[in-house]
């Protein structure tokens, strides 16, 4: 395998950013609402489950004295 030399490596990672395509101003913001959307359905969908194992857990407890 080849050596890079240091100067060489900056060029070749110049070369390389120049071709990123960086998201417009409207893509960024839909993407951080849908973000926000996705965690909030999670977060409720988790407190639903969290909260329906803690019921059968504390039924189970009771059936336990």
């Amino acid at each position: 395998m080849a050596k890079t030399t240091p100067i060489e490596f900056i060029r070749q990672v110049q070369a390389e950013t120049k071709k990123v395509v960086w998201p417009t101003r409207r893509e960024t913001i839909m993407t951080g609402v849908m973000v926000v959307i996705m965690t909030t359905i999670l977060a409720l969908f988790f407190l639903g489950v969290d909260t329906f194992f803690n019921a059968v857990v504390q039924a189970l407890l009771k059936l336990a004295k």
